[in-house]
């Protein structure tokens, strides 16, 4: 990804974005929660550290991680 889109990305108020938990996470409180940026970005926090800052990954960077995830290289 480029300077100037990872700049843009994370430019982005990211206050009001609508928060959903991923379906992977249990029951016990350890949720991953994901939010929609524009341009298919995606922004990740733990439901668990508001505090900490999202991360935020372009479209193909969420892809790639995602892959990475269900393979097991992550």
């Amino acid at each position: 990804m480029n300077e100037d889109r990872t700049a843009e990305l994370h430019a982005y108020d990211i206050s009001a974005l609508a928060w959903h938990k991923a379906t992977a996470s249990g029951g016990e409180g350890n949720c991953v929660e994901v939010a929609s940026l524009p341009g298919g970005a995606t922004a990740v926090r733990d439901s668990k550290d508001l505090a900490r800052t999202p991360l935020r990954f372009s479209a193909p960077g969420w892809a790639a991680f995602r892959a990475g995830v269900i393979d097991g290289a992550l």
